[in-house]
């Protein structure tokens, strides 16, 4: 067994640990590791992959074309106009909805091609610049445009990202704050198909699941730490 088979595998046992019962998916955020790294995190049961740049994944895809059939591809960075076309075209959810103008670019780009593109709504829970995402009072303005006008998306929920701490448990606010956003928008919207909370990473996933997340990122817990600087 290699080292990312036995990270998986302690990470998907500490998931269920954590999540008393309830169904929890796994996303491996695969941004900066290689193709054969991907690989070998599908072959030992990985179904759901996440990306952050447009021009790192779709290289990678190419080269994995064989291996992604039937991998859910994720799409999780900051998504800019002029890569909202690739990301549609190549991502099956794109989890970093954060405007009604990349709403509108993202229905355009999936009418063109016919599909229906699923999306979650990034809700910003902290006040870091560095962060992006929509505050909790524009959450629901979105959801509603893009029911009223964004035919080809369908938002299946919310993720969010909370600021990093030493010390986790400063964390835990930040995704009760999430959670009761996206408790009292299941209500609202009434509809059984927004039922995603992602939200919790490598160094947070366990409070995330306490808290009541149903999905998770995790990259460096399962490959290693990233050398940004290949």
């Amino acid at each position: 067994m290699n080292i990312i088979s036995r990270n998986i595998d302690n990470i998907k046992k500490r998931i269920l640990n954590a999540a008393n019962g309830n169904g929890v998916t796994l996303v491996a955020v695969t941004k900066t590791f290689s193709a054969n790294d991907v690989e070998e995190a599908i072959k030992v049961g990985i179904t759901d992959i996440a990306e952050s740049k447009i021009q790192e994944a779709l290289p990678k895809f190419d080269v994995l074309s064989n291996s992604l059939k039937g991998i859910n591809k994720h799409f999780i960075g900051h998504l800019q106009s002029n890569k909202t076309k690739k990301a549609v075209l190549n991502f099956d959810l794109i989890q970093s909805l954060d405007s009604i103008d990349l709403a509108n670019n993202i229905n355009k780009y999936a009418q063109d091609i016919n599909k229906i593109q699923e999306c979650l709504i990034e809700l910003k829970v902290s006040q870091e610049e560095s962060k992006f995402g929509v505050p909790i009072e524009k959450i629901y303005g979105i959801y509603d445009h893009c029911l009223a006008n964004c035919k080809n998306i369908l938002i299946s929920g919310i993720m969010t990202i909370a600021p990093y701490f030493d010390d986790k448990e400063n964390v835990r606010p930040y995704f009760q704050k999430a959670y009761n956003i996206y408790s009292d928008m299941q209500k609202k919207v009434g509809n059984e198909k927004f039922k995603i909370l992602s939200m919790g990473m490598s160094n947070d996933f366990e409070i995330a699941i306490e808290e009541g997340s149903n999905m998770v990122r995790v990259g460096s817990a399962i490959f290693g730490e990233r050398n940004y600087d290949k």
